[in-house]
């Protein structure tokens, strides 16, 4: 337990370090928020790694890899990649010229008013709480096993650490902290990975007593089932917010292309990694043990507390990196699309940057409040990307191509789209989930618009070719 002790001791000692050193630095909530668009490359690529690999990629992917095999890589992981470069190669620098803050910023400018509600309640309620749940629940789990606390008390403390930093720091001390775990992530994967493999006797024992759909691409199911399970997660990295304020953040176009591609490609190949450990752990774990607990159980059997401590803090790296990414864009949600938008336009910046520390709070509590229910982490993150993906994916689509969009359109595809979802499991339609969500979320947006016409508030462009008034100076006119 003395190296478990000293390696968290150490790292939270570093890392509040940071978070005092840009809690006396910042000055503006752009800085707080955005990093005032001016981050560099380097940083940029160790934000994706880090804020990529958090308690999904840790936990629910090993437990998946250990129930369902390699296919699970296909499913989940490589759809979710695949998306993130069509948004970096296809729209980072369309975004990056519009300078704004949030996903629900660009629905705002684009329609005005009162028409970026949904999409922020959306990121901040519906994806960044209990996402941000899950990494309180994750970091809970290592101070469980490694420092032996109760369940609901580490969860706290958890709260506790992830609140205090991220209201100290905001983004910069959260792009800068990750520039630095990505690379404690990358070593602390790499070696639980290499030390399963050595418990298991070698790659060629494990392929010979491991059942074929467990190391098949496709699984027991088949390619339809990889297709459509890939089509129910994949498409919401396209409306990943934490993503898209990467590419705010970037300092210039080229930084957000080129590092969010160097950044997603690195992500994907360790991606694989997980996936891989939790089918070699069928040759060692009890058949039967709870997915979650994979993970730990590997990490605490395998390796001496010198290694496993190292092992340990790469997933607490991953996982504070995560949850300060996921409580800030809750926070620019309240903060930018809510409280300035709608209810304080003149505010001013000290203002602003008050109100982006106590939204900061206000999403991590409840976060907290989620994480003493969450059971299930892979079950829990796939619904959230659904439901995100089908409700926001064909409203932004057409506000980057077709400038035909009306706000009426927009506003009635989004409620559709949520209400059709949350209602498809009780309504025995023999259609996938997700199909159903996007087919009405892509004819409703279509029709509606056809029907009624272009509000005074909008800016009538495809933002893809033509920028908002926001391009200008960042600022709302």
């Amino acid at each position: 337990m003395t190296w478990y002790v000293s390696y968290t001791v150490i790292y939270f000692i570093l890392m509040f370090a940071m978070g005092f050193y840009y809690f006396f630095k910042i000055r503006t909530y752009e800085d707080y928020l955005i990093g005032s668009w001016n981050t560099g490359f380097w940083p940029i690529v160790g934000t994706i790694i880090s804020t990529w690999c958090g308690a999904a990629v840790f936990i629910g992917w090993m437990g998946m890899g250990f129930t369902v095999g390699l296919s699970g890589f296909f499913k989940f992981a490589l759809p979710g990649i695949l998306f993130s470069l069509l948004l970096i190669v296809v729209f980072a620098a369309p975004l990056r010229r519009q300078k704004l803050y949030t996903i629900a910023d660009l629905f705002g400018e684009r329609f005005g008013g009162r028409s970026g509600i949904i999409p922020s309640l959306l990121s901040a309620i519906i994806y960044s709480v209990p996402t941000l749940a899950l990494q309180m629940v994750g970091l809970a789990s290592i101070f469980t096993i490694t420092l032996g606390l109760e369940t609901n008390i580490a969860i706290t403390l958890s709260f506790v650490l992830m609140l205090g930093f991220t209201i100290l720091g905001g983004l910069p001390a959260t792009i800068i902290t990750d520039a630095l775990q990505s690379i404690i992530v990358i070593i602390g994967i790499i070696v639980l990975a290499i030390a399963s493999l050595n418990y298991a006797g070698g790659l060629e024992n494990i392929l010979a007593n491991t059942p074929p759909e467990y190391i098949s691409p496709l699984g027991p199911d088949g390619l339809s089932e990889i297709l459509l399970y890939a089509l129910s997660v994949g498409p919401f990295y396209v409306v990943w917010q934490s993503t898209w304020q990467r590419i705010f953040a970037s300092k210039s176009e080229a930084v957000a292309k080129k590092a969010g591609v160097t950044g997603f490609v690195i992500a994907g190949a360790i991606s694989f990694l997980p996936f891989s450990i939790g089918v070699i752990a069928r040759q060692y774990v009890p058949t039967d043990m709870d997915p979650d607990l994979i993970f730990s159980y590997v990490t605490a059997d395998l390796l001496p507390p010198a290694v496993g401590g190292i092992v340990f803090l790469g997933l607490m790296a991953a996982l504070m990196t995560g949850a300060t990414s996921f409580i800030l864009q809750g926070s620019s949600n309240l903060t930018r699309d809510l409280y300035q938008r709608l209810m304080k336009p003149e505010a001013d910046n000290r203002q602003m940057l008050l109100v982006a520390r106590v939204t900061v709070v206000i999403i991590s509590v409840l976060g907290l409040i989620v994480a003493f229910f969450v059971t299930d982490i892979e079950t829990a993150y796939q619904w959230a990307l659904r439901l995100t993906a089908t409700v926001m994916l064909f409203p932004f689509l057409a506000v980057m191509f077709w400038s035909k969009a009306t706000k009426k359109g927009m506003i009635w595809s989004m409620i559709l789209a949520l209400i059709a979802t949350l209602s498809w499991p009780f309504l025995n339609i023999p259609m996938d989930h997700t199909v159903f969500g996007f087919s009405v979320s892509l004819l409703s947006l279509i029709i509606i618009s056809l029907l009624t016409q272009h509000d005074e508030s909008e800016q009538v462009r495809a933002v893809y070719w033509e920028d908002l008034n926001s391009a200008g100076n960042g600022k709302i006119e």
